[in-house]
């Protein structure tokens, strides 16, 4: 099985911690050069230094803030034009909306989520899909939600965006499949991340429940009675990036241990 990425250029959003960072770590150790994207520069600069470099990598990164659609396109338009690169991999990954429930949601909280995810995706297909047809070679993963399949409670303008998105995601798989570009959508399950962490705390604070409690239970509507390691959702990108994949092409991945009920 071809998993090698050598010579392969990689933009990684979100990619300070979590799954993002743990993506990140995994196409720099198969060879890819990676772009790091995100809005803080001293974890940017501290997370590039653990990409592995044996294989002759170089990796950079950029500061930009997805609120700022229009400075995403610029910063990056710019970084490609001055170092004169194309990308072979863009991983399409932001930090969820807030949860509470879409009775409560204020439409500019849906105008904001919509902008971070869809938007923002969208800008960065336009500015690298020309290279990725020119190479021959293209992988577009993005990073959503379970929701996609069944929405999850009190998480209303997540679910509703995160649908949006896989939408636009099989469309775009079905116009770019003919060019060796495939799209692919990796829905991850309950996670030990930043933003899991706060989802707990949250419902901590509603309930009154201890934390400990609110992570059993978790754990507990999961087959495998246990929640992920960012380094488990960062395997199944790496292998949808890698020449392996070549003929697997706008689907949904959940990667949840089996807590999703449909098919």
């Amino acid at each position: 099985m071809d998993l090698s990425i050598v010579g392969k250029n990689a933009i990684v959003c979100g990619s300070t911690q979590g799954i993002g960072k743990a993506i990140a770590i995994e196409l720099a150790k198969l060879g890819a050069n990676v772009l790091l994207v995100a809005r803080n520069e001293e974890k940017l600069k501290a997370v590039k230094k653990e990409l592995d470099t044996s294989k002759g990598q170089e990796h950079h990164f950029l500061v930009v803030d997805f609120s700022f659609p229009p400075q995403l396109k610029l910063t990056l338009e710019d970084y490609m034009e001055i170092n004169n690169t194309q990308f072979h991999i863009l991983i399409n990954n932001t930090g969820g909306p807030a949860g509470g429930l879409i009775e409560n949601a204020k439409p500019e909280e849906f105008a904001q989520a919509f902008s971070n995810h869809l938007i923002c995706n969208h800008i960065l297909v336009q500015l690298v899909k020309d290279g990725m047809k020119e190479e021959g070679y293209g992988r577009i993963i993005n990073i959503i939600s379970t929701s996609v399949k069944q929405p999850l409670n009190g998480l209303g303008v997540s679910n509703t965006v995160r649908g949006a998105v896989a939408n636009w995601s099989k469309t775009l798989a079905n116009e770019l499949g003919q060019f060796n570009i495939t799209v692919n959508n990796v829905l991850p399950g309950a996670t030990d991340t930043v933003r899991l962490k706060a989802i707990i705390e949250n419902k901590s604070q509603k309930t009154g429940k201890p934390i400990e409690e609110i992570q059993r239970e978790m754990a507990n509507e999961v087959p495998m009675k246990r929640i992920a390691r960012p380094e488990e959702i960062a395997n199944a990108v790496a292998f949808l990036a890698s020449p392996a994949a070549s003929y697997i092409n706008g689907i949904n991945v959940p990667v949840d241990g089996g807590r999703t009920k449909s098919l």
